[in-house]
């Protein structure tokens, strides 16, 4: 008797049908959602105070991050991001549990959520070139960041 008969476990070629792969740009999109996660993060806690200065090698992060463009509708663009973020990582991760791989919703909500964030990025990073006139770079990381999870929730 096999192995695997007496363990019950099913060779790999007998998967069942409904239980497919996790596509390998939804997991791209949870790790890049998780990085943005912790960038956004890491500009909440400048905002709220526990964090003194920010380390930028870039540009004029204090700048930025102080202007009249880094509140929207009453709080910090950080705090919007952390929560974009957190729920585009939310989604992501259910979205590669076999439950919810051929989930339509899991698709259109992370296109629709990185395609808010690429619009949203865009102005702001307008607002630095022209308004502020100084760059943050972990606005631009951001800023890419959520362009590739945009490009990469197309497919889906």
């Amino acid at each position: 008797m096999s192995t695997e008969a007496l363990s019950g476990a099913r060779p790999a070629d007998d998967a069942a049908p409904d239980e497919a792969a996790p596509p390998l740009s939804r997991m791209a999109i949870t790790v890049l959602s998780l990085c943005g996660v912790f960038l956004a993060g890491y500009l909440s806690l400048f905002k709220l105070g526990v964090i003194g200065t920010l380390t930028c090698q870039i540009g004029s992060c204090d700048r930025v991050q102080n202007s009249p463009w880094a509140d929207f509708l009453g709080l910090p663009v950080a705090y919007w991001g952390f929560g974009a973020y957190v729920t585009m990582f939310v989604v992501s991760l259910l979205g590669i549990q076999p439950r919810f791989v051929n989930a339509r919703w899991v698709a259109l909500s992370l296109f629709a959520m990185s395609a808010v964030g690429v619009a949203f990025s865009g102005y702001l990073t307008w607002a630095e070139a022209f308004w502020i006139r100084a760059w943050c770079q972990w606005c631009v990381v951001s800023a890419v960041l959520v362009t590739v999870i945009f490009l990469l929730s197309i497919p889906g």
